[in-house]
């Protein structure tokens, strides 16, 4: 489906593996890390039983997408090699894909050696947390495999990112930045492009609260580009909030949907069931207005 606003045509669908995905109205994408080190749910899902129960648990609940990542990318996060990050993900993927067809996997990686190993064990979707600023060949991939790619904002990488991170204005930077890479991908042949601005990637609390302020100016200036936004239980919600990841479900619930009254077409979070209430508030209330 294709809306027109303000004289911008608005893309609101998704080619997943020949599936075509209407995001109008909002989805959900649920993660998965199976990870030993993520910032909120480290070590909670790395073997077979958990990988697999967490995974039903997300689709019963109202998940489109489920987020995979084997590379924990919490500030200050160990980095690690190519061999160990496959051999985290690949099994993964292949076993949700074998027991759960219907669900439709992003792998989340910087990396094109696993994200192209990923989408040949079932995966439909790269989410790149760098941008394609940290494996060159990371656009090239996912234009050849013709798979949605989300195309985030990181300033630094996942050991420096908030190191002292600046902008003069930090809005026009970012969406600069994505101009100049759409423009890139579109001229490899990759449509499917999502939007993510990265909060708590190289940004400080302002920067965060500034961008989600703005994010509707994101799919107007992006020619329609759908947006996703992952603020699910980051330090944006415990700086200003005073909590822990474990306790900031409240604070996350309160700007997803900010996130979502400011044009998100995905929320990427760790609490499904939760997000899908809030997409059903939002789409209401737009409703009765």
């Amino acid at each position: 489906m294709v809306e027109t606003e303000n004289q911008f045509t608005i893309k609101k669908t998704l080619n997943c593996g020949g599936r075509i995905i209407d995001l109008t109205g909002g989805k959900i994408m649920g993660v998965l890390n199976v990870t030993p080190d993520s910032f909120f749910d480290g070590g909670l899902y790395i073997t077979e039983d958990t990988q697999l129960r967490k995974t039903e648990q997300m689709l019963k609940e109202g998940a489109t997408f489920i987020d995979i990542g084997g590379y924990s990318t919490r500030p200050g996060a160990t980095d690690m090699n190519v061999d160990e990050e496959m051999a985290r993900v690949i099994p993964v993927i292949e076993k949700i894909s074998l027991k759960f067809p219907e669900a439709l996997l992003s792998i989340d990686t910087f990396r094109a050696k696993v994200a192209e190993e990923a989408i040949a064990a079932g995966a439909h979707i790269i989410n790149d947390i760098s941008g394609g600023q940290i494996d060159k060949t990371i656009w090239g991939t996912a234009a050849r495999l013709q798979v949605p790619y989300i195309l985030m904002h990181m300033q630094g990488n996942p050991q420096n990112m908030q190191e002292n991170p600046h902008y003069e204005d930090i809005t026009k930077e970012i969406l600069y930045f994505f101009s100049e890479a759409i423009e890139n991908l579109t001229k490899l042949g990759l449509n499917d492009v999502i939007i993510d601005p990265g909060f708590g990637f190289g940004k400080n609390l302002l920067h965060n609260f500034q961008l989600l302020k703005n994010m509707q100016l994101f799919p107007k200036i992006l020619c329609g580009r759908p947006l996703m936004a992952g603020v699910s239980r980051k330090s944006m919600i415990n700086k200003l909030l005073g909590t822990k990841p474990e306790n900031a479900l409240n604070g996350t619930t309160v700007v997803n949907t900010l996130a979502l009254l400011h044009k998100a077409d995905i929320l990427r979070v760790h609490d499904v069931k939760e997000a899908v209430q809030a997409l059903k508030i939002v789409n209401y209330y737009r409703e009765a207005i």
